[in-house]
């Protein structure tokens, strides 16, 4: 009988979630750059990781706490670009589209997001301009 494949990352690259953003979620190791931080934190909402949200969340705009919508399921990300945020630098930008279904409606969320170190770490910091859900 043959194995299982493992289940594959909900960021969209082509790895195993444990081997991509699981690792991240499971503070094995810290994201390298923004853009990877991003990706782990959208697998995060996916699938239901609220701790490592408001672990990777900057301390200046964390919300005290983090309550999951269980209804909205994130189904993909589609990274539009970034700015910065490497593994060497300290600030950076990445412009997503993050796709959600709740119920029979299918929606997205835009957003262009600041990144920058905190005590060694990549966190969010917040949208850099006005998010757009449709």
């Amino acid at each position: 009988m043959p194995t299982p494949s493992p289940r594959p990352c909900p960021c969209g690259l082509p790895a195993a979630y444990v081997d991509c953003c699981g690792r991240f979620h499971s503070g094995a190791q810290q994201a390298p750059t923004a853009e990877l931080l991003m990706r782990s934190r959208f697998s995060a909402f996916a699938v239901g990781d609220a701790s490592y949200l408001l672990r990777s969340w900057h301390s200046s705009t964390r919300p005290d706490g983090l309550e999951l919508d269980p209804a909205q399921r994130w189904e993909r990300l589609e990274i539009l670009g970034t700015e910065r945020g490497g593994m060497f630098e300290t600030e950076g930008a990445v412009e997503f589209r993050a796709y959600y279904r709740e119920g029979r409606h299918a929606g997205s969320l835009h957003e262009n997001s600041s990144f920058t170190r905190e005590g060694g770490s990549w966190v969010y910091v917040g949208p850099l301009s006005p998010v757009a859900f449709d």
